[in-house]
């Protein structure tokens, strides 16, 4: 005898939780978007109700164990999404205009993106190898000063990078002979790294510039125009015309890293020796002159990004210029999961970030200060692992004894 199931009895599916999670997320971003060019909403009604309704589908995931995390996520962007477009809202379209003008906030936020690129790159090198490495804050100003200092007795931008890559790396291989060779906590060598090189640098600027400070002469890294882009309606003024050399090259290090590490046979070894190294020792793999070669590499590539906030952004050297950018490119390594794709989001992230506070000042200084604030909350998030589960590689920050 054959069955047929009653309209009363066919349960249409459940929509997973974690779609639910995601569509709050978009929902949350929708709120403020629907404020700001090209749409324009010039009521914050939609808005509001759009942020509510992101919290409550949050609220709702939040109930589940295996995606609280989703759900916070959906809470915390409905909730922002309300003041922000009723900030939006409130003001004039020609200000909103002025400053989401999107082609200038891509440009914008490349330029405080780039210095992150090279830090979380360096960072991600070194602790695939196994070396937590906390003092990329410190290599990174070493660059910035050293890339200055090349750049005026040079009279060469170029052989400014060299020297600045340098000094990071030679930072780097300290760091690299506590952690590895005395087997020093490599939190605490990191953290001595940081504190040397701010005295190191404030010792040298003094006595080569004295009080005057670095003339406003020195040869800069240049930003150069891409003619194929520079005529196309908005990528032209956001990427075409007058990006910096060093942003092309971050962004392009970016690929070559990811395929060097996951694509390549050195990259694999340096991986193994990261996540096993007994057992690469016991295969003929060299442990510590491998480590040694990738902290000093994390240190060249850090001590770039140092040299472009100061010979490619700013013209100049300031006393701790790097502000805490290293330690927003070790968040970024765990954002990124210590995979170089990853961590250009999180960098992405981080810059745009601080370019819409750098416009928001214009018109809004809460809004400025809150979205300067930002990195740093990410930062915090991101260490106290509240972004997904970011698993490092198994042997970061334990030192290596060989059997």
């Amino acid at each position: 005898m054959t069955v047929t199931a009653t309209p009363s009895t066919v349960r249409s599916p459940a929509i997973p939780i974690q779609r639910i999670g995601l569509g709050a997320t978009v929902l949350a971003g929708i709120a403020w978007i629907l404020t700001l060019p090209p749409i324009m909403v010039r009521t914050a009604v939609p808005s509001i109700v759009l942020g509510i309704v992101a919290a409550a589908l949050g609220t709702a995931v939040l109930r589940d164990p295996k995606h609280r995390r989703l759900g916070g996520l959906a809470v915390g962007l409905g909730l922002i999404a309300i003041p922000l477009a009723l900030a939006m809202a409130n003001q004039s379209a020609a200000n909103v205009r002025e400053v989401f003008t999107w082609s200038a906030v891509i440009a914008s936020g490349l330029t405080f993106t780039t210095p992150l690129i090279f830090g979380a790159l360096g960072g991600i090198i070194s602790e695939r190898s196994g070396v937590v490495n906390i003092g990329l804050e410190g290599m990174m100003l070493m660059g910035c000063y050293f890339g200055i200092f090349g750049a005026d007795v040079c009279h060469s931008w170029l052989l400014g990078i060299v020297i600045g890559a340098a000094a990071g790396g030679l930072l780097g291989l300290v760091h690299a002979y506590f952690s590895l060779h005395l087997r020093a906590n490599q939190v605490v060598s990191g953290t001595a790294i940081n504190l040397l090189a701010v005295g190191l640098t404030g010792y040298f600027f003094i006595a080569q510039y004295g009080d005057n400070g670095t003339p406003g002469t020195l040869p800069q890294v240049p930003n150069v125009s891409v003619p194929l882009l520079n005529h196309i309606a908005f990528v032209g003024p956001a990427i075409g015309a007058g990006t910096n050399v060093l942003t092309w090259v971050g962004l392009l290090l970016v690929p070559v890293v990811w395929w060097f590490l996951f694509r390549t046979r050195a990259g694999l070894r340096l991986r193994a020796i990261g996540e096993q190294p007994l057992a690469a020792s016991t295969v003929g793999l060299k442990v510590i002159a491998t480590r040694y070669v990738a902290v000093t590499v994390s240190g060249m590539l850090a001590a770039v990004g140092g040299v472009y906030l100061s010979d490619g952004f700013d013209g100049s050297f300031n006393f701790d210029m790097t502000d805490g950018r290293g330690f927003i490119a070790l968040a970024a390594v765990i954002f990124g999961k210590w995979n170089p794709v990853g961590a250009l989001g999180a960098t992405i992230l981080f810059g745009f970030s601080s370019a819409l506070a750098y416009r928001l000042q214009t018109f809004s200084q809460t809004l400025g200060t809150l979205f300067q604030a930002l990195p740093y909350v990410l930062t915090l998030i991101a260490v106290a692992g509240l972004i997904g589960r970011s698993r490092a590689p198994a042997a970061a920050g334990i030192p290596y004894v060989k059997e």
